[in-house]
């Protein structure tokens, strides 16, 4: 006969429930595992599909092979959708903090308008046709209007209404400049055509190694600055008593944003609403932290982005559908749902 055990006695040997950290952590694996299965798949995926034992090959004994040889290319675009994706995830986190917006993205401060106009200045009036020469163009010309954005927001007495208003008025003003060039110069409308959309396709070791340093340096600076931001999410006079430097952080939290989001909009283009959904979508399970918001939209954002580039080349093949076009059909709807649910939340 089974005698039941006191109350105090079964509660003392019940496991305990697991933490909410644990919870997060648990997250943050089951994200990392699930980034390497699209990675791989992003290796494996293409005109001509290969097998796992023919990607392995190719990533440790290359031997020359055709596998092989598909291997080394559709690996570097797979590390540069890595890069780019934890880019473009941690500066929309940044700057939904930053402007208290959450469904901010990259674009609202005209970086990537600063990053269009600047690659099709270079190649209207410099001649460059090149994508190694595009980069370095199109990571001035977003670090400009990340500047001027925060020289119009008011720079020192910058809050996060003048700053959404001053990006919103130059990302208008650069778009029509990016149109009338474009319509008078047949040369850099065939150029621009691809690049705006937004691809993966042109990936190669040396515009990694050219965008490499500055998303390891915006990527640092974004983390870094999780908690005095988390103190101005909760207003500025609680950030004041808390300790934070509202100027100083808001201005390294654009040099962080406009770093990581042009060194991305040079080498793929400029590619949407990755930066706006995964951080909202992150936000939605571990609240509004961004100790955790930044590890997850590092790790989410390149699951979105190489996930679309796998759907790409699977749905148009043996052509592919470039990535910024899928992410722009993928993120439509998911914008428009987010927003209609933020509304019925307010009424």
């Amino acid at each position: 006969m089974l005698v039941d055990s006191p109350p105090e006695q079964r509660a003392e040997t019940a496991p305990a429930p697991p933490t909410r950290r644990a919870i997060r952590v648990l997250g943050l694996l089951v994200s990392v595992v699930i980034l390497v299965l699209v990675a791989m798949a992003s290796i494996a995926v293409g005109a001509k599909g290969l097998s796992v034992e023919q990607v392995w090959h190719g990533l440790f004994q290359d031997t020359g092979t055709y596998g092989d040889v598909v291997v080394a290319d559709r690996l570097s675009r797979t590390v540069l959708g890595l890069l780019a994706g934890a880019a473009l995830g941690l500066s929309g986190a940044v700057l939904q903090a930053l402007t208290r917006n959450p469904l901010a993205d990259p674009g609202l401060l005209g970086i990537n308008a600063g990053a269009s106009a600047a690659v099709v200045t270079a190649i209207t009036f410099f001649g460059v046709t090149s994508l190694s020469g595009y980069v370095w163009f199109a990571f001035l010309g977003a670090a400009a209007v990340g500047a001027l954005v925060w020289f119009l927001g008011g720079s020192r007495g910058a809050t996060p209404v003048r700053l959404a208003l001053a990006g919103t008025a130059i990302s208008a003003a650069l778009y029509g400049y990016l149109q009338a060039v474009m319509i008078t110069d047949d040369q850099a409308l065939n150029k621009m055509r691809f690049w705006t959309v937004g691809s993966l396709s042109s990936a190669n070791n040396s515009t990694i190694l050219q965008v490499l340093p500055f998303l390891a340096v915006g990527s640092l600076l974004a983390l870094a600055l999780a908690r005095p931001l988390n103190a101005m999410e909760m207003g500025d006079d609680t950030a004041k008593a808390l300790g934070a430097n509202l100027n100083r952080t808001r201005a390294l939290a654009m040099l962080s944003a406009t770093v990581l989001c042009g060194a991305a909009t040079a080498a793929c283009g400029p590619i949407v609403f990755v930066g706006l959904m995964v951080p909202h979508i992150v936000r939605s399970f571990t609240g509004p932290d961004l100790r955790w918001i930044l590890p997850y939209a590092t790790i989410l954002s390149p699951v979105l982005l190489l996930g679309s580039d796998v759907i790409g080349r699977l749905v148009a093949r043996p052509a592919e559908l470039q990535v910024g076009i899928v992410t722009a059909v993928i993120g439509g709807p998911v914008f428009i749902f987010l927003v209609r649910r933020r509304r019925t939340a307010q009424l």
